[in-house]
């Protein structure tokens, strides 16, 4: 299993993943007409016990990919229980009252499938990758875990201990997810975004079999759910099977809407900085609280995905060919925006000296290039190349089942719906110049920010010191 934290909406789910063939590819128009035409076959249906199931044909390959959403993550957990989404992701390969602990995934592995599960902010999904004649099989194991756990104080304790072994591994034994830990508990006052998706140490060391029967007769239910089923299969012989397997389960209690502590207007500039001893080259990240997909108004999530992408989307974006290409004091140097949550999410730039360049260097022309964008705005020519890569990524994606999949999948997590994916390439294209100029200067305010160092032992970000200084 995995772990991850918040999921970057489309910009990573279509864009990153499609990028390399849409770059090399000409020009989309009858590409884009034949994705147009496989969108109207993908089916969204509800079952009578609330769950919904989508279904994106593509019959390119004989295998299909099985994925099901729970729409709760970390950010969901109560009080003093932070990891125990992440935790309960691990317990859902424990055995059911119908199967053994380590059947299903011996089933998968048998007929030479792939499985996997993993766990966000905002949703916990699991899904397997098999031949269409495994697909009734998969739903039938899925749908009986969903209701027939067997959790026992046999089955908690060793799980728990793995967790704290991955949380060893992942996170203590690693600087910058240390650094990043401290960054996110610093640029989040009150949305529970702040809490690591694997938990705090202490708070895992006490979760028990009480905690995590609570925490799955509350969220695991078939009307808190969504299933996404891709690749060779037609939308009647899924629904077929989806009644025959998971409509068998009765509806759960309707749950109460997922209001979650909002984020307070923010007025400091904020620093972390971690020195140790395993770091050779020094790094910094800088972070905005900024709309979400989820939480945004019309166009902002939207001009905020093509700035990222302008200014530090890759080997074209500003940072790179300004701190990399022009200058050379970088050697790496990027932006990102989270934008696939419900609440307001982050958007965050970074950077690491090269050669004689000091950290201080690389983010003072990270920033100017930041506040360039916000005084001049951008090109009509760079945000109509974003554009045409962001589109160009949408139709190369579906190409992608899984991809797909997890697009939808993350889209109807949380909050979003099959139209919004649909439609999302006209929203992209309909922003202006003007909207990503603003979307800069409003949000990416320096004053309002938290910026991370992760330093080598006892340096400075000025280390290197420039020469005969100290």
């Amino acid at each position: 299993m995995d772990e991850m934290g918040t999921g970057r909406w489309l910009r990573s789910a279509v864009v990153s993943l499609a990028l390399g063939i849409a770059l090399a590819a000409g020009p989309a128009p009858a590409a884009f007409a034949k994705s147009q035409e496989q969108s109207a076959r993908i089916s969204d249906f509800k079952l009578a016990n609330g769950l919904e199931v989508v279904v994106i044909p593509g019959h390119r390959a004989p295998v299909v990919t099985h994925m099901i959403w729970y729409k709760a993550g970390s950010a969901d957990e109560a009080a003093g229980k932070s990891g125990i989404a992440h935790f309960f992701e691990h317990l859902m390969f424990k055995g059911t009252k119908n199967h053994p602990p380590g059947e299903f995934s011996q089933k998968v592995a048998e007929i030479g499938g792939q499985e996997n599960a993993f766990t966000s902010y905002d949703y916990t999904a699991f899904y397997q990758q098999v031949a269409p004649s495994a697909l009734e099989t998969m739903m039938s194991y899925e749908a009986d875990r969903m209701r027939n756990l067997t959790l026992t104080d046999a089955v908690i304790g060793p799980e728990r201990d793995v967790i704290l072994e991955e949380r060893r591994m992942r996170i203590d034994n690693n600087p910058g997810s240390v650094l990043d830990e401290e960054v996110n508990a610093t640029l989040y006052q009150n949305s529970p975004y702040r809490y690591p998706v694997i938990g705090w140490r202490q708070e895992i060391e006490k979760l028990n079999r009480s905690d995590a029967i609570a925490f799955y007769d509350h969220f695991y239910e078939p009307n808190n759910a969504v299933v996404v089923v891709a690749g060779d299969v037609d939308a009647a012989t899924v629904k077929k099977y989806a009644e025959e397997t998971y409509g068998k389960l009765p509806r759960g209690a309707d749950l109460p809407p997922r209001n979650r502590p909002q984020e307070p207007a923010q007025a400091t500039r904020r620093t972390v900085t971690l020195n140790d001893p395993r770091v050779t080259v020094p790094s910094f990240s800088k972070k905005w609280v900024v709309p979400s997909y989820g939480s945004a108004a019309p166009g902002v999530a939207e001009s905020l995905d093509l700035l990222a992408e302008i200014l530090g989307g890759g080997a074209r974006s500003r940072l790179y060919q300004d701190l990399i290409v022009e200058k050379g004091i970088a050697a790496s140097a990027g932006a990102y925006y989270q934008g696939t949550a419900l609440d307001p999410s982050s958007f965050g730039v970074y950077g690491s000296p090269l050669g004689k360049a000091s950290l201080a260097d690389v983010e003072k022309a990270a920033g100017a290039e930041i506040a360039r964008i916000a005084r001049d705005g951008v090109s009509a020519d760079e945000l109509a190349a974003a554009k045409k890569r962001f589109v160009r990524g949408m139709v190369f994606a579906r190409d992608n089942q899984a991809g797909m999949a997890r697009l939808y999948g993350s889209t109807l997590a949380t909050g979003g719906t099959v139209k919004d994916v649909e439609e999302w390439p006209d929203r992209i294209n309909a922003v202006t110049a003007d909207q990503v100029k603003e979307a800069a200067a409003k949000y990416l305010d320096p004053t309002r920010s938290v910026t991370g160092y992760l330093l080598p032992p006892d340096k400075s970000m000025n280390w290197p010191p420039e020469k005969g200084t100290n």
